[in-house]
């Protein structure tokens, strides 16, 4: 990943600082906000492996089940009464995920709600972890900040689903524009966190 706001703070970990690019954090909070609706009951009780295999029963989704190693007639030996192995059940729940990211993306679900009718949504934004960094090479006053974010949600959404990073960082870059001179600091962060 070149450009944007990843180089802002060139060497960040040299001196032990924690935390991640601002677009892995973004990737990170979509895909827990994706999670939430989700099918609750874990893939290895009975009633979360029948929840995601309905969900799955389309063409795309058996495509998708198929893309990731479970194919027809495994699912066939399964109704006869066959166990899933764990590595087949974690291929289902991946497929399962996919999937639902997929259709979020598609169905423009995803957009709407981060999209808050043009009014955005708040970022809260947590700096990286300085405490093993030694007192002198430490960054003063990053605290933890704040940004409404508005018309950057369609974009955003699509590069999640398309697993594009570079993109994503040149919306993180737009983003922490926000907070002035400031911005170079929070090219990376602990964490972020969408209010929605």
């Amino acid at each position: 990943m070149t450009g944007g706001a990843t180089d802002l703070w060139g060497q960040w970990q040299k001196h032990g600082a924690q935390g991640l690019s601002g677009a892995r954090a973004l990737a990170a909070e979509l895909d827990r906000i994706a999670r939430q609706g989700a099918i609750a009951s874990p893939v290895t009780t009975n009633r979360g492996l029948t929840a995601r295999l309905r969900y799955l029963n389309s063409r795309p989704g058996r495509e998708t089940l198929a893309k990731h190693g479970v194919s027809t007639r495994l699912l066939r030996s399964w109704q006869r009464g066959a166990r899933p192995s764990a590595p087949k059940l974690d291929a289902v729940d991946r497929a399962y995920q996919e999937r639902r990211r997929d259709n979020l993306v598609r169905s423009g679900a995803l957009k709407r709600l981060l999209d808050n009718d043009g009014r955005g949504r708040r970022i809260e934004v947590y700096p990286v972890d300085q405490t093993a960094v030694p007192e002198q090479y430490r960054r003063p006053n990053i605290s933890e900040r704040s940004v409404q974010a508005r018309y950057v949600w369609d974009d955003m959404v699509i590069a999640w689903g398309k697993g594009d990073m570079d993109t994503l960082d040149e919306i993180w870059d737009d983003i922490i524009t926000d907070l002035d001179s400031d911005y170079a600091a929070y090219a990376y962060v602990g964490s972020i966190g969408i209010g929605a």
